[in-house]
């Protein structure tokens, strides 16, 4: 009986066990990882980019379909699962949550780019053509300086890295998100979204995250409305709702349990806390899904 999603660090998929950086390409790596239990969590940052192959890919209940020039970014955390069709290609690129910050002296710099936000519905990306063999350019060397035993390795690994993060920002527009937010706005709500990640379990009233922020609840709650057009509460609810689901489809375990895990004090609140939030009670949604 699976009570909990598997969840690996990123020497599961570093064959010295011990790399903070692993950019590979995708078919070779595939083949090396077929043990892998799906769905899973990872702790790390991965990002594949396809060349080639179909099928599809789930990251939080968002389905999207595979097809070449498509690439991926998960954040740590994120549950995901795969169902490939045909043969498989592309680029892989794992990275510890380590990775930039002795490089970077803005040591939260990714966190402007919304595809690792943790938002499935930003997380995959349609490369347009004109900047497909760009961005093929950039990992094929990538690929090559991770093979490499340089002094210089690790940072010609990051610059290369940080070079395709921005070419994907500005390929797709995203970073107009950033620029249309003051930057201390979105700085705010990115902290309000840490803080729910650590704390949604224990705490569920905005009032609590606003004293932490320095901020009053009504200027955090229009902070939400003005770039996400939703309430902190919601961000909350939100979030306690989407473990829920994961916990309801992916795990064995009978929906008291995953009450309690989710810290409801009883069944019955929960399963009416579930069905305000997403018009099915847990027990429908399981059947349905």
């Amino acid at each position: 009986m699976k009570k909990e999603f598997p969840v690996y660090d990123i020497c599961k998929f570093s064959y010295s066990q011990e790399e903070d950086v692993i950019v590979k390409r995708f078919a070779p790596y595939l083949q090396a990882m077929r043990k892998l239990h799906f769905p899973h969590r990872h702790d790390f940052y991965h990002i594949v980019f396809f060349t080639k192959g179909g099928g599809t890919h789930s990251i939080d209940f968002e389905q999207f379909t595979i097809r070449p020039y498509h690439v991926y970014f998960m954040a740590p955390s994120q549950v995901h699962g795969w169902n490939f069709e045909g043969e498989t290609d592309g680029y892989v690129i794992n990275f510890s949550a380590s990775f930039f910050k002795s490089f970077l002296l803005d040591s939260q710099y990714l966190e402007q780019f919304p595809f690792f936000s943790g938002n499935a519905a930003l997380s995959a990306i349609d490369i347009p053509d004109h900047y497909r063999q760009q961005a093929i350019d950039i990992l094929e060397k990538a690929v090559n300086e991770a093979e490499d035993t340089g002094k210089y390795r690790t940072d010609t690994l990051r610059v290369l890295l940080l070079t395709f993060f921005l070419l994907m920002a500005k390929a797709t527009h995203q970073d107009d998100t950033v620029k249309a937010a003051t930057h201390h706005n979105y700085t705010v709500l990115r902290n309000f979204e840490k803080l729910i990640e650590k704390e949604y379990l224990q705490q569920r009233l905005p009032k609590y995250y606003a004293e932490i922020l320095c901020i009053t609840p009504g200027h955090l709650n229009n902070i939400c409305q003005e770039l996400l057009g939703t309430s902190a509460g919601d961000m909350i609810r939100n979030r306690i709702v989407l473990e829920a689901k994961r916990m309801l489809i992916h795990l064995d375990m009978t929906v008291t349990e995953i009450a309690y895990s989710l810290n409801f004090k009883d069944n019955s609140y929960f399963c009416k806390f579930f069905k305000n939030q997403t018009g099915l009670s847990p027990e429908s949604f399981r059947k349905n899904i």
